[in-house]
């Protein structure tokens, strides 16, 4: 396992705090700080040895596709929403893929199956009343493959891997709901305020899993 590099996780840090920070008095700075933090868990997954395993190849390819997603996120409109939840739809997708790479255990998914059907019928109960009639299928669609990557994640219990891929996962699909409330029930600073530092911490996590291959 590789030395932890520090500075790209204070650099991330740094660049998530100041996005909250302009959130609101210069909210056009987004365009700088959160492409800068995504690319962070990008060089941080490039660090941690990830073009060096088949596994590191396909987390880095998802890791990604969400720092694409999290620039077309940065817009309001419905168009590049729907393209980047496109983008994060295809970077879970890959990280299914990585997680299947690994030695597993077939039990771990009997136990998650509970609560990663739990989270998914439980998050579109919530939602289906507030999504327009055209993001039903995108947002169906992406929960469940959230779903996946849930319980492809949960194979990897009991690795040395382990920890690393079900915190990260886990981390990234609760991150996911304040993305959710924001668009479709309730925007406003509150959901950033937890969602973001939530979701950029999972992404290093799930990076930094590339060192222990």
């Amino acid at each position: 396992m590789s030395t932890l590099p520090v500075y790209i996780i204070l650099a991330a840090t740094l660049a998530v705090a100041a996005m909250l920070i302009s959130d609101r008095r210069a909210p056009q700075l987004e365009w700088l700080f959160k492409p800068f933090a995504s690319l962070c868990f990008v060089a941080l997954a490039l660090q941690a040895g990830a073009l060096g395993s088949f596994y590191g190849l396909l987390l880095l390819g998802g890791l990604v596709l969400c720092l694409f997603g999290d620039i077309l996120l940065i817009p309001s409109s419905d168009k590049t929403f729907i393209a980047g939840l496109g983008s994060f739809l295809l970077g879970h997708l890959l990280y299914a893929v990585a997680f299947l790479q690994l030695p597993f255990n077939q039990s771990a998914v009997l136990l998650s199956l509970f609560p990663v059907a739990a989270l998914g019928i439980l998050s579109l109960r919530w939602l289906w009343p507030h999504v327009p009639s055209n993001m039903k299928l995108p947002v169906l669609s992406y929960v469940v493959v959230i779903c996946v990557m849930l319980l492809t994640a949960s194979l990897s219990w009991g690795t040395s891997l382990g920890a690393w891929i079900i915190l990260g996962a886990w981390g990234f699909a609760i991150s996911d709901l304040s993305v959710a409330r924001n668009q479709f029930v309730s925007p406003g600073f509150s959901n950033r305020i937890w969602g973001i530092p939530l979701y950029f911490g999972s992404q290093l996590t799930l990076a930094w899993s590339a060192s222990l291959i």
